[in-house]
């Protein structure tokens, strides 16, 4: 790992206790900047652009991507904390896209949850080839993410 960021294999290991204590920092350093992305969603973009934008970031780092949302092995303040952060973001982002009538009235948690849910297993489906499969010659994790929240505003 030391030897991809220019500095010997073993540099890393001054700075962080064990191989798992380094994960959770790359780990919270891209939950932090899921934060900001889905921060900027109260924007002119709104929740979807910033969908978009998280969905595209995953699919360009897949390994990021299944570090952050894969298992924990290790306990880390810094990375509950960053995760903690980023899904209140995404909530207060349902609640203002509520507000704009883009989405349905209700508990904005449960909301958050199957965007979660769908913009992460659309994702998963990108990176395993299985959204490239189907009858109608594929279709893209954008697309899933996007026909959901269209049918999430009529139901408003």
């Amino acid at each position: 790992m030391g030897r991809r960021a220019g500095v010997s294999h073993n540099a890393p290991y001054k700075h962080f206790s064990d191989k798992q204590a380094l994960l959770a920092a790359v780990a919270t350093r891209e939950l932090n900047h899921t934060a900001s992305i889905i921060r900027r969603a109260g924007g002119d973009g709104g929740l979807a652009s910033a969908v978009e934008e998280v969905i595209a970031r995953a699919v360009r780092r897949p390994r990021r991507f299944q570090l952050v949302y894969g298992p924990w092995a290790t306990d880390s303040a810094e990375l509950a904390v960053a995760a903690e952060t980023a899904w209140q973001l995404l909530v207060g982002a349902v609640e203002v896209a509520q507000g704009r009538r883009e989405l349905p009235a209700g508990d904005p948690g449960k909301l958050a949850n199957l965007i979660r849910a769908t913009v992460h297993g659309a994702i998963d489906l990108t990176l395993s080839g299985h959204l490239s499969k189907g009858r109608d010659g594929g279709t893209t994790a954008v697309e899933i993410v996007r026909a959901q929240l269209a049918l999430l505003r009529a139901a408003g």
